[in-house]
């Protein structure tokens, strides 16, 4: 059954798929015996009108579905050690329209079949604003048991993850046990250090910055020396990570969700706008900027679809044939 919100969306396909029909049963029924000048000016508007039909039923019920697997390098100056492939996921939205545990449950088996050696996930797991103690019993099972689905995440270094606005506003204790619960280090102003063959590493992980106060100096207290790796939810603080992190990875933009040819995003709920969607560089500094999975305010997506990030990093003295990232992504 459709998610409520999705309701007005299949109703609108319905009747919208039946008005078009029916007016072209009438074009073509009068269309000798209409002025020439009348029956071109009705056929083009009704063009006009089923080309924004079928873009809404795209940007409502098809494109949120789809699932990309977007590919990227990055080739960076203070990462020493062996080359580290991460599976990056943002903003799962669980409970939210188009968004389910039994969905999750499909997108980690894809996650796996990529076979990364780390997963990160960068918050907003639950979908809505309402605290707990507002949702259904149902809604609760939903966002808990979309968190759960995590614990089938295969990764050799694991899995490591920050917390989001929407968990927060959902309580950010709930949302933290149940990832501790399925075995994911959950990072507020914290690092981690992961030890391999390759060299070791940390992973620092900021705190919210709608609901939190992201601190660079408590995130990475303990490991200077160390290849360096930060997450985020939000990229604004992008503007204040220190020089030394190889890479920081964030989402909450969704990319807008939303993209119009020619006019940009409309949407964006960031205060740096320049930092709306993946690969950023400035001032010597690299961040990669997802576009999530679910949806958030209205359940559409438009030349935004959901995707896994796939980051490969490496060292530049191992890619001097190399010098500079590259990005591709496939659609399942």
């Amino acid at each position: 059954m459709p998610h409520p919100q999705l309701w007005p969306a299949w109703i609108g396909a319905i009747l919208g798929f039946v008005l078009i029909a029916w007016l072209s049963w009438l074009l073509a029924r009068n269309w000798d015996q209409a002025p020439p000048t009348s029956r071109w000016r009705f056929a083009i508007a009704l063009g006009l009108f089923e080309a924004l039909y079928w873009l809404n039923v795209y940007a409502w019920l098809v494109e949120p579905n789809m699932l990309v697997v977007r590919r990227v390098e990055i080739v960076s100056q203070h990462w020493r050690g062996a080359p580290i492939t991460i599976a990056a996921l943002g903003d799962t939205h669980v409970s939210s329209p188009h968004v389910d545990v039994a969905r999750m449950g499909r997108i980690v088996q894809r996650v796996n079949k990529l076979h990364p050696d780390l997963v990160v996930l960068l918050g907003d797991y639950a979908g809505s604003h309402e605290p707990e103690a507002q949702r259904r019993g149902i809604e609760q099972s939903e966002v808990l048991g979309g968190i759960a689905t995590f614990a089938m995440l295969r990764a050799p270094l694991g899995v490591v993850g920050v917390i989001g606005n929407h968990d927060s506003w959902y309580g950010r204790q709930f949302v933290a046990r149940a990832m501790e619960e399925a075995g994911i280090a959950a990072l507020w102003n914290r690092n981690v250090i992961i030890r391999r063959a390759g060299g070791a590493f940390a992973i620092a992980g900021l705190a919210d910055e709608d609901t939190g106060d992201p601190d660079f100096s408590r995130a990475l207290d303990g490991a200077g020396g160390l290849d360096t790796l930060v997450i985020s939810h939000s990229p604004d603080p992008f503007a204040e990570m220190p020089t030394g992190p190889a890479l920081m990875l964030a989402a909450h933009s969704h990319c807008g969700q939303v993209t119009i040819p020619f006019l940009g995003r409309p949407i964006l709920p960031i205060r740096r706008k320049q930092y709306a969607c993946h690969r950023v560089d400035e001032k010597g500094r690299v961040m990669y900027v997802t576009a999530g999975i679910g949806t958030s305010i209205l359940p559409v997506r438009f030349l935004n679809p959901p995707e896994i990030v796939l980051v490969t990093v490496r060292g530049a003295r191992a890619s001097a044939s190399s010098p500079s990232s590259h990005t591709n992504a496939t659609k399942r």
